[in-house]
């Protein structure tokens, strides 16, 4: 097989270098700015973890929802690229504005909002893998994907660090600083966005008939009801729910997490930096693998990799630590995204895609959702971050042996 990425797959990546500056602002600077507005309200620093895990739960509960619906209105012809563009440039916009509240709850309305354009523009963009590329090339162009996506939001970041760290010797406000990073980013996500909504075409399609809004209830309803008939969509929905609460919860969660705990905030952003910078390679490695192994062994293993992850974060209470977790982190995050996606793209139909991974981003969000919320709450209950991070290990083992089930079973 061709290894080197056509024009149309090189449009699709571009989308995840663009879209990956956002989530590694978010999972990174972001939530140390929010602890700036926080704790100069008075907010203890649980009180703060809580709170954010409680506006990421808003945000992914509330996609859960939507998701399958806007996914489901994509699928009827030429509607897939408006609504992808629509959620796209919404969801930049809303980051260009991060600046602009100032307190700590208007800024977390506004990160909601951003958040959930954010992955509404995920739920299409992933429905297009099987628009632009074939079921045997999609293991490998999906983990590129990850991979430039991780390598490329690098670059506003390391950018956006030089303004967040050295403010004060460069002359200007930590506020100006702010604005400038939420500026490039946004900015950076819309210029990698274009290349995909020049060059993408929709070939997996249905017509619609006379109402589209209704249509679309109609046939997300049949499918709601109909998708427990498909055995093997199903069990696969139902383990992808637990396993990749986990790696949610650890991305969204890592430097909130590492800042409560007391932590030197620029070996934080330095050693999620190495995140990015570990998970380019391992990415790619996955690709390669992909070729040569069965999806569903590589997927095994990233579970039960993010399981001796996850056992490690328990105790973790130093900045080596921290770095040691990141590079394990960056070793398999890429790959178990990457390949999720591509596994559920190759066992649905394909003019149902973006119906179908609706529902993939209701088991993610919904998932996500409920690890999050689990943290926030543990948390806040007992005053210890590790007590929540410890529910977390329980849910790979369930989600490794209902995948370790869908795999054993034929495609309906």
């Amino acid at each position: 097989m061709n290894t080197k990425l056509t024009r149309r797959e090189l449009q699709w990546v571009c989308y995840d270098i663009g879209n990956s500056a956002f989530i590694l602002l978010v999972s990174t600077i972001l939530p140390i700015y929010f602890n700036s507005l926080a704790t100069s309200a008075g907010l203890a620093e649980s009180t703060y973890l809580s709170y954010w895990s409680y506006a990421t739960s808003i945000s992914t509960l509330i996609v859960a929802f939507a998701g399958p619906v806007l996914g489901t209105l994509a699928d009827f012809e030429g509607n897939k690229k408006k609504v992808f563009l629509g959620s796209a440039l919404l969801g930049a916009l809303a980051l260009a504005c991060f600046w602009m509240p100032g307190s700590w709850l208007s800024f977390l309305v506004l990160y909601i909002a951003g958040k959930i354009c954010y992955s509404l523009s995920l739920v299409v963009y992933d429905s297009m893998l099987v628009d632009v590329t074939t079921p045997e090339r999609m293991d490998a162009v999906s983990t590129k994907g990850y991979a430039w996506g991780y390598i490329g939001s690098v670059i506003p970041f390391l950018i956006s660090l030089v303004f967040v760290l050295l403010y004060d010797k460069i002359g200007i406000t930590m506020h100006t600083a702010m604005i400038i990073t939420f500026l490039l980013n946004a900015a950076w996500w819309i210029l990698f966005t274009l290349p995909l909504l020049r060059g993408y075409r929709q070939k997996s399609s249905i017509k619609p008939e006379r109402h589209i809004i209704s249509d679309s209830f109609a046939r997300l309803g049949h499918t709601l009801s109909s998708v427990k008939d498909h055995r093997k969509i199903f069990i696969f929905l139902l383990s992808f729910f637990f396993y990749i609460d986990g790696v949610y919860t650890i991305i969204d969660m890592a430097t909130a997490y590492g800042a409560s705990l007391g932590l030197d905030t620029t070996g934080l952003l330095l050693a999620l930096l190495l995140t990015q910078v570990v998970a380019f390679p391992a990415s790619l490695i996955f690709a390669v693998l992909s070729k040569k192994k069965d999806t569903a062994k590589l997927i095994k293993i990233c579970i039960i990799a993010y399981f001796l992850i996850a056992c490690f974060a328990v105790q973790l209470d130093q900045l080596w630590e921290f770095w040691f977790l990141a590079f394990c982190v960056g070793c398999f995050q890429g790959g178990i995204q990457a390949l999720s996606r591509s596994y559920f793209a190759k066992i649905i139909p394909e003019e149902r895609s973006g119906e179908y991974f609706g529902l993939f981003d209701i088991c993610g969000k919904g998932a996500s959702f409920l690890g999050l919320l689990v943290v926030g709450i543990v948390t806040q209950a007992t005053g210890n971050q590790s007590f929540g991070v410890t529910c977390i290990s329980i849910l790979f083992l369930l989600g490794f042996f209902l995948f370790a089930k869908a795999s054993r079973m034929e495609n309906d």
